[in-house]
């Protein structure tokens, strides 16, 4: 078997064992028209586009998605990216229990990120601050610590929610040095909760899809309702719930990008920046990783549609 990362084009026959994030089925150009599915496959080391020609319908109806195969299959280049194409493959299984075993996971151990993030939201001296955000953070910690933080292009691992969370805190951090002005209260509570809606707009883990609440609603404003709540459940009232709110609902900085409201004071305006550079080098490092030195990456739709080139320097 072959880690989808070592795939490399002009090998035939590899064995692959997998998980489909994604599949559509369509049908091939000329008279005699036959279905194919189009497929991605996903390991712990990445994912790959592959197709699977003269599709059978005992195919389109097992291989959905969430289901972990193993197979054999062709890597060509089509279109300067890796594909696949695939000579056989058989459906194993889909239990959630196997589909994370083949999810992507956050670069740092479980244990080391919890007690990084409990010692930033101990380090919250406000106390409706830290009372709001520790309640909140107790009360949803299992999700949190292992939703991803998107069903695609940034963080879309397993913990990638609290990785993306606890590497904004280590950037306030460096900026709260910098600007003397900034409250760390509200920074690191802002942080903290900034995208803790997300675990209702997602559907949990292994190919997170967009609940009802997350497509109706959003994580944005999910999130500050559940500030609101919290904050009616503990009897806390007064200016900090207000701003501790709109740090969430202004953390997208454009409303164009999701936010309601634009950031009207400097934490919110720095959790904006902060969060945008988090995801921003996330999209980087994965379009970059599976590419070789000296090579551009495939076209990235978030990255406002660039190739990234991947210099030599870096090996």
């Amino acid at each position: 078997m072959i880690k989808i990362k070592d795939m490399k084009c002009g090998s035939d026959n590899v064995e692959f064992t997998a998980m489909i994030s994604h599949v559509t089925i369509g049908k091939t150009n000329g008279a005699n028209k036959t279905n194919y599915l189009s497929i991605v496959f996903q390991d712990d080391t990445g994912s790959i586009d592959a197709k699977l020609w003269n599709a059978t319908d005992e195919y389109i109806r097992e291989l959905v998605v969430g289901s972990v195969v193993r197979g054999k299959g062709d890597i060509i280049k089509y279109s300067d990216n890796r594909q696949m194409k695939i000579v056989s493959i058989d459906n194993i299984s889909y239990q959630e229990s196997q589909q994370i075993e083949f999810l992507a996971k956050a670069p740092l151990d479980s244990k080391d990120m919890i007690k990084q993030l409990k010692g930033y939201v101990r380090n919250i001296s406000n106390l409706k601050l830290y009372t709001l955000t520790n309640y909140l953070f107790e009360k949803h910690f299992e999700k949190f610590m292992i939703y991803p933080a998107a069903s695609k292009n940034h963080h879309d691992f397993v913990s990638g929610l609290a990785y993306h969370t606890l590497s904004m805190l280590k950037i306030a951090d460096a900026l709260i040095q910098t600007y003397k002005e900034l409250n760390a209260d509200l920074m690191y509570s802002g942080i903290l909760l900034h995208d803790l809606g997300k675990i209702v707009e997602l559907s949990g883990v292994a190919v997170p899809t967009y609940t009802l609440e997350g497509k109706l609603l959003g994580h944005i404003s999910i999130g500050q309702a559940m500030i609101k709540e919290a904050a009616s459940e503990l009897n806390i009232e007064g200016e900090e719930v207000i701003l501790l709110q709109h740090l969430v609902l202004s953390h997208h900085g454009k409303n164009e990008f999701g936010s309601p409201v634009l950031p009207q004071i400097r934490e919110a305006e720095m959790i904006y920046l902060i969060d945008n550079i988090d995801a921003r080098m996330n999209m980087f490092d994965k379009a970059l990783d599976q590419v070789e030195a000296g090579d551009y990456s495939k076209r990235i739709f978030a990255l406002e549609n660039r190739s990234i080139y991947k210099p030599k320097m870096y090996e």
